[in-house]
């Protein structure tokens, strides 16, 4: 069992394939054992991206398993989830994502100190092969900078 503070799931793949712009903090809208099934642990960011629907910011693909206690009334694992942000925020990302090559990709869910749901998303460009293979060498280096200085 995890305490509140302990759920922190990442998005690994994105730091990997985009460059972050702007970051947000964005609450979750949840149903039912969505909540309980996070708390657990039983959540996954792998191949998630964002989608606006009219003026609303939506999460597409993002998992979170059954919950294992759940009855009949236990929840769909990958439908589509509301996000909430101000309406301001809204407006911006909307108007940002319409210029070509920026999207929107969840880099992080956790639980707030509240005991709420976040996720974490980034305005992001894509990266091409080079950028990424450029991102390769240099975490290379700093592995083997760190391992030269244990020594």
């Amino acid at each position: 069992m995890h305490k509140r503070q302990d759920i922190n799931i990442q998005n690994r793949r994105a730091r990997f394939d985009y460059f972050i712009l702007e970051t947000y903090t964005a609450g979750i809208e949840l149903f039912g054992t969505e909540i309980k099934s996070i708390r657990d642990g039983k959540a996954s960011l792998v191949d998630t991206y964002c989608l606006f629907y009219g003026n609303e910011l939506w999460v597409k693909n993002m998992n979170i398993s059954e919950y294992k206690f759940g009855s009949y009334s236990n929840h769909i694992p990958r439908r589509d989830r509301r996000l909430l942000l101000t309406k301001r925020e809204l407006r911006k990302l909307k108007r940002l994502t319409q210029e070509s090559g920026k999207t929107i990709v969840p880099l992080r869910l956790f639980i707030n100190e509240n005991g709420l749901a976040k996720l974490e998303i980034a305005l992001c460009e894509g990266k091409h092969n080079y950028d990424k293979r450029q991102t390769l060498r240099e975490n290379e280096d700093k592995r083997m900078i760190d391992r030269m200085m244990k020594r």
